[in-house]
């Protein structure tokens, strides 16, 4: 199964971070074949915080302020160039920051889920929810459009379902705190890596049986460094 990453900032990583695209890595092994365009972090940097982490690995389509209003436009080619099989998509905090609101994010995704299988008809995906992060905590109205969000992308994936082209909503981490699982209110740090790892990989597991189960303690493979 040939599989990329797609995200924004959170995805991506700068200089330095393992990334929790590194830590799927190491949780399926050879289960997956790793594809994308991209391998950089942040600025082009190569200084993952692993130097053994294999380039073909670190491949991926991501980057720093872009949401679904700017993959939207590009999956369809780079699905069909890297003949993708399945998206771990994490997006849309980005978005309603800076560019859209809920509505229109969510017509985004709809768009970008609907490009990627004009490429594969038979393309699998897992999406994850804006998961918590500082300014939800502090602006009231922003935490609001989140959730109106996260209600209109869980519609998205429903409504999307197929039987010959699957979609999973994954689970927000229940455990994660801004404050202990990033290293400035929204971006991960190595337990907060971990976490949106995991919530892939139990997403995997539970939905298609891909992968082994995510550790449920700081153990094993999401969790190694």
């Amino acid at each position: 199964m040939r599989m990329m990453f797609v995200g924004d900032s959170m995805t991506i990583g700068r200089a330095g971070d393992y990334t929790w695209r590194y830590r799927m890595w190491q949780h399926l092994g050879d289960g997956c074949e790793i594809v994308g365009p991209r391998t950089e972090l942040y600025e082009s940097s190569t200084a993952y915080a692993d130097p053994a982490f294999p380039a073909e690995a670190r491949r991926h389509l991501s980057a720093w302020g872009e949401g679904w209003q700017h993959m939207a436009p590009v999956i369809r080619e780079t699905v069909a160039a890297h003949r993708v099989d399945l998206l771990l998509i994490s997006l849309g905090l980005i978005d309603l920051g800076f560019y859209t609101d809920a509505e229109e994010t969510a017509r985004n995704a709809r768009r970008f889920l609907t490009e990627a299988r004009e490429a594969n008809p038979h393309i699998r995906a897992v999406v994850l929810p804006v998961i918590p992060n500082t300014r939800a905590e502090t602006d009231a109205p922003f935490a609001v459009e989140v959730a109106h969000f996260n209600d209109l992308l869980a519609k998205v994936v429903a409504d999307l379902d197929a039987p010959r082209s699957p979609l999973l909503l994954a689970s927000r981490p229940e455990s994660y705190d801004i404050h202990s699982d990033t290293y400035d209110g929204t971006h991960p740090n190595e337990s907060g890596e971990r976490k949106l790892a995991s919530a892939f990989a139990e997403a995997l597991y539970q939905g298609w049986g891909v992968g082994g189960p995510a550790p449920s303690s700081p153990v094993g493979a999401l969790a190694q460094t």
